[in-house]
C-alpha cells in the first residue's frame, strides 16, 4: 500500500467547464495519524504505519491500546502501512490530504465491494439464460445450462462459472482522477465510482 485511509461519504455530481455532468465520489480522508515508523535498521525496510477512524477504547485490545498510547493518539479502527513513503513524518504526527494529493492527480482506490449474497449465473456472470419458453422449456430463463459433458470427462471442470456468493471482495479501481479537495473538511472528490458502501473504509493510492 502507498496511500491514505479514507471513509466513503457517498456520491454526488458536479459540472465541468463545458457544462458536462460528472459523477463523483466523496471521501473523508483523515487526518491519518502515524502510529509507527519503521526503518531499515530496526525492521529491514522503510515504512510508515498510519491509522484512521475513531474506535471505542473498551473494544480495543490492551496491546493495541498501548500501541496507540505510544503514538500519543486515541484508539483507531483501521491501520495500514505505507512502504517507502514519499513524505517524512515522525511518530504521532498527522498526514493531511493536501500533503499527499493535488487536484488533477491520477489515483487508485482499494475497497471492499458490496456483498450481494448468494446469486445466480445471470446476475453473477451476466449469463443470458437458456432461451425462450418454447420447444418444451419451462422456467429456464435464468438457468445456467449444461455444466459438464457425459462419459468424458465425467466431471465439472474447476473454475466453471456457476451460482455462488457474490461481492464482498477486495477491489482496486485504477485511473481515477481527483476533481476537488476541501482540506478544511478533510474531503476529497474523486471522479467515478469507488467500491464499498457508505461509511466503509477505502484506501486511496497515488
Amino acid at each position: 500500500m502507498n496511500g491514505l485511509i479514507g471513509k466513503k461519504v457517498g456520491m454526488t455530481s458536479i459540472y465541468d467547464a463545458s457544462g458536462k455532468n460528472i459523477a463523483c465520489t466523496v471521501i473523508e480522508m483523515g487526518p491519518n495519524v502515524v502510529t509507527q515508523v519503521k526503518s531499515t535498521d530496526s525492521d529491514g525496510y522503510n515504512a510508515l504505519q498510519i491509522a484512521y477512524g475513531e474506535a471505542k477504547a473498551k473494544r480495543t485490545t490492551k496491546a493495541l491500546t498501548g500501541h496507540f498510547e505510544k503514538a500519543g493518539t486515541t484508539p483507531k479502527k483501521k491501520l495500514i502501512e505505507i512502504k517507502d513513503p514519499k513524505i517524512s513524518k515522525n511518530l504521532g504526527e498527522e498526514i493531511n490530504i493536501e500533503e499527499y494529493f493535488k487536484v488533477g492527480d491520477t489515483i487508485k482506490a482499494v475497497g471492499t465491494s458490496k456483498g450481494k449474497g448468494f446469486q445466480g449465473v445471470v446476475k453473477r456472470h451476466n449469463f443470458g439464460g437458456v432461451g425462450q419458453q418454447t420447444h418444451g422449456q419451462h422456467n429456464r430463463l435464468r438457468a445456467p445450462g449444461s455444466v459438464g459433458a457425459s462419459s468424458y470427462p465425467s466431471k465439472v471442470f474447476k473454475g466453471m462459472r456457476m451460482a455462488g456468493r457474490m461481492g464482498g471482495d477486495q477491489v482496486k479501481i485504477k485511473n481515477l482522477k481527483v476533481v476537488n479537495i476541501f482540506p478544511e473538511k478533510n474531503l476529497i472528490v474523486i471522479k467515478g465510482a469507488i467500491p464499498g458502501h457508505k461509511g466503509s473504509f477505502v484506501i486511496i493510492e497515488k
